[in-house]
């Protein structure tokens, strides 16, 4: 995700699964939710450097470790972050279950002023007004009850639908179908944002 405010943007999660970003400038910041490739690779982490020196990197500790070529400054629940125009808020510590198995990776949700949360690959509630909600689709740790209940407990005025790239479009059709119930059954609104495609916060 791309988060304008002015001539500043914000990049969040730039993964394997993300589009080349070639073309971004004034870029302020980038949010690493957690270390798994769908969310952050060298090269597109790369591509932003080159075209931003002044960038500002943030992630767990787990995603410091796996990216020690570049200055990821270590955030956590409860932390707070202003990188002018954006204030970022920190929620949660710990990747959803994918199996018993698999070891849970860190990982932290973002509050971007006071407007857009997005948890990552997890279902923390931030416990905060949220007026809009970026909620997983599809994953192989999600169960489409739980990301409706999730939506139902954050209760967002707004809702659009990410980390759909794993579903096929009839897959993506009938999880949206199921969050836009969620959504609607607490007074909100599903927005559905495809590649490129923006919406006004």
């Amino acid at each position: 995700m791309v988060v304008e405010k002015g001539d500043a943007s914000l990049v969040i999660d730039p993964g394997a699964f993300t589009m080349p970003l070639t073309d971004l400038v004034d870029v302020a910041a980038v949010v690493i939710t957690h270390e798994h490739g769908d969310h952050w690779t060298a090269e597109q982490l790369t591509r932003i450097k080159d075209r931003n020196p002044t960038v500002r990197f943030f992630g767990p500790s787990g995603v410091a470790a796996a990216a020690p070529d570049f200055d990821i400054e270590v955030v956590k629940a409860g932390d707070v972050v202003t990188v002018d125009p954006f204030t970022l808020q920190f929620f949660g510590e710990k990747h959803a279950v994918i199996h018993a198995s698999i070891p849970l990776v860190d990982n932290v949700g973002v509050f971007v002023n006071d407007t857009l949360y997005y948890g990552g690959d997890s279902y923390t509630v931030p416990g905060v007004t949220v007026p809009v909600l970026a909620a997983p689709v599809g994953a192989p740790w999600l169960k489409i009850g739980e990301a409706m209940d999730y939506v139902l407990e954050v209760s967002p005025t707004r809702t659009f639908p990410v980390h759909e790239a794993v579903l096929s479009q009839i897959g993506r059709t009938l999880g949206n179908e199921r969050l836009r119930a969620a959504t609607e059954k607490g007074g909100g609104e599903f927005v559905v944002l495809e590649a490129g495609e923006s919406l006004e916060l």
